[in-house]
């Protein structure tokens, strides 16, 4: 009964798009059996995925944005730049961490904590939608998202207090919300079809084929860039106005960080405007140095500095086509995914290179990846069971992974773009010396021959070798991959029990379960503070409103001349009081104010008019 009265309370599993620029959420609605997105507090359907920290307290989202061009270099935008830095083989006291000032001390936090905060907010917004807790989710990544940052993007949901149920592809995701969308369509499309994904967002680039068979969503190839966004657009041309301003006033801007944050937030709305205007115009009062600046930018210019980026998506298009084993004619729909898919020479590209092919804009680019995610979050907790009851998802593995081994070469046992889950065993490997009696196995992933131009995983090493000549000891080595795309590797000695493996969840890259657990401790702490902020500015509004109230009764004839005086002097003692107080976060002490000012309105009632009286009360 305990038990059932908890499920009550908790929400569904919802679907989380955690975003470069923006996130946004989603949850099936079996009653309506329709997936729907989930404004904030705002109303907004999306969610600027920034973090900022100021004297007083932490700020996520639009809040965060607001103030971000005064204050930044303590505002955190793009975390997934850190997550990508982590991703290679640094030491773990050389981790990379963001640095800032909160409450007037330096903080350091990891990159992990960070897109944990921009998940809280995101839980928060759900809970306030659904009235109940939320657990459970699904997250989506890019597609090109490597085993560290996936692992990285994981423990995030951790510390955010999210039960993680699966990280699944953006690309991946929009495929199921494009599914969706086109069930019951006529009867006439085909039974098998061939998407193709191209997802451009603020910050990454992903390209993936999913083919599509009744419920079946099987990806077959995937590629992409997670260096390469909208922010890339934005940098080309802010870098453009910039060498403009010193050309006019021979003075360079690049070194102040609030200038360069105020022309690069007018080169983001210039940007969005050229996607249905031909020139635009940008001007910025006092720029810098007391400047004024005011330019203009066209259409044309825009593509021109931006056409070697439009032509890489492009290449990356075709490359997926080929690892896909397919040509340009199998592909049934180009759907488009992301903000940055407006810009309308990237579809002018993409049309050419599927010979004047129309895209498919069914879906919104904004929210299609989290409506996805929360789709596959429902059909793993069952919640939509009745509707498409039978969804099965085939993800594959982005990078090839594999051993270093004698010489530097890097020895591939799982192929890129394997279908996923897996697991893939190689034989007869041995030593290399002489009575040899241990073995190291170093784990990588990546394209390059060489295993230390590859992203490095994690290592193990295989002890208690009998010694022998060398080459004599064989040994296999097992690669199994889960759902989420997390990698296991283990290795056994041949015709022996010695056996030895690693979960690759303690490389460089990954927090320990100490960190995590600390991580998890200081979020909840965030979120007290929060809390208790919050309830305090609701007891200072209450107590300055019942300030406005006593001013009322203190006008006209309503109480005694000598009633009044005490009123006035109370009401401006307690004004100066807030004065000083401003920032307090302890309710209790608005409260008590509250309550003092009370008693003595309740002194003078009997001079007060009964009609006011019942006011009063």
């Amino acid at each position: 009964m305990a038990e059932s009265r908890k499920r009550g309370r908790e929400a569904p599993a919802i679907g989380i798009d955690l975003g470069t620029t923006y996130s946004c959420v989603a949850v099936w609605q079996p009653q309506n059996n329709r997936v729907e997105v989930i404004a904030n507090d705002l109303g907004n359907r999306t969610t600027p995925s920034l973090v900022a920290f100021d004297d007083v307290q932490r700020l996520i989202g639009e809040s965060a944005q607001n103030q971000a061009l005064l204050n930044p270099s303590n505002t955190i935008f793009e975390r997934r730049e850190a997550l990508a830095i982590q991703s290679h083989s640094l030491p773990r006291w050389k981790k990379p961490m963001i640095v800032v000032t909160c409450n007037g001390e330096e903080k350091q936090f990891a990159s992990e904590e960070i897109s944990s905060m921009i998940l809280q907010k995101m839980k928060i917004i759900a809970e306030a939608y659904l009235g109940k807790q939320v657990k459970n989710a699904v997250i989506t990544v890019p597609a090109y998202f490597n085993d560290a940052q996936r692992q990285a993007t994981k423990d995030a949901g951790i510390i955010a207090g999210l039960n993680v149920l699966r990280i699944i592809n953006e690309p991946t995701a929009a495929a199921i919300a494009y599914g969706l969308d086109k069930k019951g369509s006529a009867s006439g499309d085909p039974v098998v079809k061939n998407i193709l994904v191209f997802d451009l967002g603020g910050g990454t680039f992903d390209v993936s084929i999913v083919r599509l068979e009744k419920d079946v969503f099987e990806v077959k190839a995937v590629n992409g860039d997670t260096h390469l966004g909208g922010g890339d657009f934005n940098n080309r041309m802010v870098s453009h106005f910039v060498a403009e301003f010193e050309r006019k006033h021979k003075k360079d801007l690049s070194g102040n960080p609030r200038a360069l944050g105020r022309l690069r937030a007018a080169c983001e709305r210039a940007k969005r405007n050229l996607t249905s205007a031909i020139e635009t115009s940008i001007n910025i009062e006092c720029l810098f140095e007391g400047i004024d600046f005011s330019s203009s930018i066209s259409r044309a210019r825009f593509e021109k500095m931006n056409l070697d980026l439009f032509k890489e998506c492009m290449e990356l298009v075709e490359k997926c086509i080929k690892d896909a084993k397919m040509e340009k004619g199998d592909i049934h729909d180009v759907v488009m995914v992301g903000g940055s898919t407006r810009i309308p020479k990237i579809e002018e590209l993409l049309q050419e290179l599927f010979n004047g092919k129309k895209l498919c804009k069914s879906i919104n680019p904004d929210e299609a990846v989290a409506c996805g995610a929360a789709f596959h979050a429902a059909s793993l907790t069952g919640a939509c069971l009745g509707m498409n009851k039978d969804v099965v998802l085939v993800d594959i593995a982005p990078l090839s992974l594999g051993i270093w081994v004698h010489g530097g070469d890097m020895s591939v046992v799982i192929p890129r773009n394997t279908t996923i889950p897996t697991k893939m065993t190689k034989h007869n490997y041995s030593t290399v010396h002489d009575n040899q009696t241990g073995v190291r196995i170093r784990v990588f992933e990546g394209e390059m021959p060489l295993a230390h131009d590859n992203n490095f995983l994690g290592e193990f090493s295989l002890h208690n070798v009998p010694p022998a000549p060398k080459g004599v000891a064989k040994f296999d080595v097992d690669f199994e991959i889960d759902a989420n795309g997390i990698l296991t590797v283990s290795a056994v000695l041949v015709g022996s029990n010695n056996r030895d493996q690693i979960s690759i969840t303690n490389h460089s890259a990954r927090l320990s379960k100490a960190e995590i657990n600390r991580m998890v401790k200081e979020a909840e702490d965030y979120k007290a503070q929060e809390e208790k902020r919050k309830k305090a500015a609701v007891a200072k509004h209450a107590l300055e409103s019942y300030i406005y109230h006593m001013r009322d009764i203190c006008r006209g004839n309503r109480v005694g001349m000598k009633d009044r005086i005490a009123l006035r002097d109370a009401i401006e003692k307690t004004v100066q009081w807030l004065d000083w107080n401003n920032v307090l976060d302890d309710s209790t002490k608005f409260e008590e104010k509250k309550k003092e000012l009370e008693v003595l309105c309740k002194s003078v009632k009997t001079c007060v008019k009964p009609e006011i009286i019942e006011i009063l009360d």
